[in-house]
């Protein structure tokens, strides 16, 4: 079942919102200056274009456009009232959202025109009274409120964000080099193996070939001490070998420290059974799920991210993919184009698709 986010329930709340202080006007208890239809449809309006400039999760026209349909639909609810009421709380809304839609300063514009429509909105009666003053001055503070309440909150996403991009990059780095230590210590143990043992084996052969060239008791003696340095030898080979010998990279413990605790994406790991990879390609696997995550939580606004890993005769592959919104238009980026050449080094491929979500596909070949 997919859940309700955030987004949602800030529609949700601004609809109520809105619904609610133009209610009086809606059930006919206030009158309007234009006919009541009329600005029934302005206030479906400003609500439709208000919703869909929230919606629309890229910067663009659509979104520009719907948001200043919404602000003009705004003031002109506002205006068509003879006594707005609390009408210009549907103003305070347009200031608390501008700031995920345009820059700061431009929202700041906006409070001072919202202002001034309030200003003119009232009764004449009340716009030469000292309440004016306050009410004016009231609107005024609430929408400054509002906006610098909804930057705080903007900045506060942006930094988890920014928290959680660096987590991942901090596990996949801890992987990585868990890998890297591991890889050191077998290439000194073989330096080990070649100074050691070879130096035993230069001495076997010279017991040996002193004895091939004695009689008796004295070639007796060499071919004991030959004896004892082969005995020798094999215990240190098998010590060494014993050393050498270590389990293949636990590919799904490594995937499930880097998505773990990641504020506001839930990640499901799976990994099959019957994958084995070596430490190359693990290390490809982990840097394309670190570039997917973090993908999915700068671009691809997601809730939830599945990755899983299986094994056929083919070879092995990772597929992930998210509930977020896609982008059909896909244009790579120079993580996912390194991740696609790195992949393509090891004899595979990756493949992206952006159309209902965000779906990859990264593919090794069997040894």
């Amino acid at each position: 079942m997919r859940r309700v986010g955030t987004e949602e329930w800030s529609g949700i709340a601004m609809l109520v919102v809105a619904i609610a202080v133009a209610a009086p006007v809606l059930f006919g208890a206030v009158g309007t200056e234009i006919p009541l239809v009329l600005w029934i449809a302005l206030f479906v309006l400003y609500l439709v274009a208000l919703l869909t400039s929230v919606a629309v999760e890229r910067a663009g026209p659509l979104r520009a456009g719907s948001f200043t349909v919404a602000v003009l639909a705004s003031w002109a609810v506002l205006l068509a009232l003879p006594n707005p009421g609390l009408l210009p709380v549907l103003l305070v809304l347009t200031a608390a959202i501008s700031v995920y839609l345009a820059p700061l300063r431009v929202g700041l514009v906006l409070v001072a025109l919202n202002t001034v429509v309030i200003a003119v909105s009232l009764p004449p009666v009340a716009f030469r009274s000292p309440e004016a003053v306050v009410v004016v001055g009231f609107y005024l503070l609430i929408q400054l409120a509002s906006m610098l309440s909804s930057s705080t909150l903007l900045r506060e996403q942006r930094m988890r964000r920014e928290l959680a991009e660096a987590h991942v990059e901090l596990q996949a780095a801890s992987v990585l080099l868990s890998e890297s230590a591991r890889t050191a210590e077998r290439l000194r143990i073989s330096r080990e193996l070649h100074d050691q043992i070879g130096h035993q084996l230069t001495v076997l052969t010279l017991e040996l070939e002193t004895a091939r060239h004695l009689d008796g008791e004295a070639s007796r003696t060499h071919v004991e001490r030959a004896n004892r340095v082969a005995r020798e030898l094999l215990g240190d080979v098998r010590a060494t070998v014993g050393r050498l010998r270590t389990e293949p990279p636990d590919l799904e413990q490594a995937l499930r420290r880097m998505a773990r605790d990641l504020p506001g994406l839930d990640v499901s790991v799976d990994v099959s059974p019957t994958v084995r990879v070596d430490e190359e390609e693990s290390a490809a696997f982990v840097r394309a799920t670190q570039e997917i995550v973090t993908n999915t939580i700068r671009h691809a606004g997601a809730r939830e991210l599945w990755i899983s890993v299986s094994a056929d005769a083919r070879g092995t592959v990772l597929e992930a993919r998210d509930d977020g919104c896609g982008a059909p238009d896909l244009v790579l980026g120079n993580g996912l184009r390194g991740l696609r050449e790195r992949f393509q080094a090891l004899g595979g491929d990756l493949a992206v698709d952006g159309r209902t979500g965000f779906r990859v596909t990264a593919r090794v070949p069997a040894a």
